[in-house]
């Protein structure tokens, strides 16, 4: 069933009545109603799109943290299955245990063989446990390090995918060494002599997300968001007052239209008519293409210009703001 989020209550009202009058049509199993009821059905639909694509079109930054949330969207697993033939998946840091928020391994994108890493929230009440709602410990960004130097070491490009809302805060993860394994895992990201394409499909949140995000190309789709911090704790801190997450959402300049003027991002992949939840499969295949045309043009550059690249890249970054 369709979840709908609080700005689109005037579609979710069009779309109970386009259910019921399908299940109408269905009870009268054709005959002379059967053509009335069908044309109201197509002018109920259409208004459906024109009304999504009015909402859409005007997205205020806290609306746009709501679609980047929504738990119907597709998640980094639904692109490895779309993507990635011959997947097989790699576990463990060799070090501590495998963190199921990250996951990672082998595949083939376009005949191409690649090493893929993405953090994934899970889809139901029992794969977000499993998968710690996309929130990776320290074991977690020392796997995807481990799947990076062996795919530098082997020559393979790398593809990330990122939607979480941050690492996991836990005292656990602090005691594993949390930040030194966030930091390294930019490092590696940095130093990796072969093309790395990041991908913000749904929230980046934090150096969470940075840990799989500082590549040659980050891509984003149109209604994502990447922050530093979410607008809810933003608010916490600034207003001591988390009903302010919306001001927040503002200040923080973290959808894609704003990060790509700013120059933080390289492209904004558009979403279908009324966002990514709407139309997986289409959503996966407009990635899919976005990727291939970034990933042509890097498999050409030597390892040495890839890292100097790179390194400029987010140096340059950094002396802007500065400036």
């Amino acid at each position: 069933m369709r979840q709908f989020l609080d700005f689109e209550k005037p579609v979710a009202e069009l779309e109970t009545k386009i259910d019921g009058l399908r299940n109408t049509a269905a009870a009268a199993d054709g005959g002379s109603d059967g053509v009335s009821i069908s044309d109201e059905i197509g002018r109920l639909s259409e208004k459906v799109e024109k009304q999504l694509r009015g909402l859409y079109a005007k997205l205020t930054p806290s609306q746009k943290v709501q679609v980047a949330r929504h738990a119907q969207r597709p998640h980094t697993l639904d692109y490895i299955r779309g993507l990635i033939t011959d997947f097989t998946p790699l576990a463990g840091d060799r070090q501590f245990a495998d963190d199921k928020a990250i996951i990672g391994g082998l595949g083939r994108f376009n005949g191409q063989s690649v090493v893929v890493i993405g953090t994934e929230r899970g889809s139901d009440l029992e794969t977000r446990l499993q998968h710690n709602f996309g929130m990776a410990r320290p074991e977690g960004y020392r796997k995807a390090i481990r799947l990076m130097e062996m795919a530098s070491r082997f020559r393979l490009p790398i593809l990330t995918f990122v939607d979480t809302s941050g690492a996991w805060p836990g005292i656990d993860a602090e005691a594993r060494g949390q930040a030194e394994a966030i930091a390294r895992s930019i490092e590696t990201c940095l130093t990796v002599s072969v093309p790395l394409i990041a991908t913000v499909i749904g929230e980046g949140g934090s150096g969470g997300a940075v840990a799989l995000a500082t590549a040659d190309r980050v891509l984003m789709l149109e209604n994502a968001i990447y922050s530093v911090i979410s607008p809810e704790a933003c608010a916490s801190i600034l207003w001591r007052d988390p009903k302010q997450a919306a001001t927040a959402a503002e200040a923080l300049r973290l959808t894609a239209q704003d990060l790509r003027k700013l120059g933080l991002i390289d492209r904004i992949i558009e979403e279908p008519v009324g966002g990514a939840q709407r139309d997986p499969q289409s959503m996966v295949e407009k990635l899919g293409q976005s990727i291939a045309e970034e990933l042509m043009p890097l498999l050409s550059e030597g390892a040495a210009a890839l890292v100097a690249q790179r390194r400029e890249k987010f140096l340059a970054m950094g002396r802007s703001a500065l400036t």
